[in-house]
């Protein structure tokens, strides 16, 4: 891996915006995560090569620690914030073809249910991993899924609950999906659900924290 790409990964890993965001303090000063991505295509790099050694490397790294909860929601969003200025200089390279897209997800906070700092935080992981996203915001219902499913066919879902009150509607998003294709992947998450509810659903994957389910969904398409 060059020196720049690993600074990139390194800036990802901690947060680190740009030259005048003041996070982490002893990174004050320095180049981010912006100015490193413009700088390495400028010198040549490959744009493939920049994302996944330097910008999901990154986010690989804060996603282990945050499973391990070494680093806590803050640093997640600072993290995912850097990534997510990197990749305004590489979706160019999505748009003409030169780096290929893994896959596309549709996200959503389910209906009733307007918490969206966790589906946030999971559409910029899956955008930092090569997917494209679709995020439908939040209080969304299954009619809102289907058809953005017929729109984007072949694409996965998931869904977030933060109360319990709004979890039962996940139940119905899911088998509305199914009527329609029996091959969607699905993934659910958030504070009140787990493995044993998302099996009781007919959801395929519950995963307690954004790398999980990162991890879960390119290990499908690998």
């Amino acid at each position: 891996m060059s020196e720049i790409i690993e600074q990139i990964a390194h800036c990802i890993e901690f947060g680190k915006i740009n030259t005048a965001s003041p996070y982490p303090p002893d990174m004050r000063g320095q180049e981010g995560a912006d100015e490193l991505t413009k700088k390495a295509l400028a010198q040549g790099e490959d744009a493939g090569k920049i994302l996944n050694e330097g910008m999901v490397a990154g986010m690989e790294r804060v996603g282990k620690k945050f499973s391990e909860n070494k680093v806590f929601v803050p640093q997640m969003l600072m993290s995912a914030k850097a990534m997510s200025t990197a990749m305004q200089h590489i979706k160019p390279y999505f748009l003409s073809g030169s780096v290929k897209r893994k896959g596309t997800i549709i996200i959503g906070t389910v209906a009733g249910d307007l918490h969206d700092i966790g589906k946030n935080l999971v559409g910029m992981m899956f955008e930092g991993a090569g997917w494209e996203v679709i995020d439908l915001g939040v209080d969304v219902n299954a009619e809102k899924f289907v058809a953005a499913l017929k729109e984007k066919p072949g694409s996965s879902v998931g869904l977030s609950a933060l109360l319990t009150t709004t979890m039962v509607h996940m139940e119905n998003i899911v088998q509305e999906i199914r009527k329609m294709s029996r091959d969607t992947r699905i993934l659910i998450g958030g504070a009140p659900v787990n493995m044993e509810f998302c099996k009781k659903i007919g959801a395929d994957y519950y995963s307690p924290d954004p790398q999980g389910a990162v991890s879960y969904l390119n290990q499908q398409v690998a």
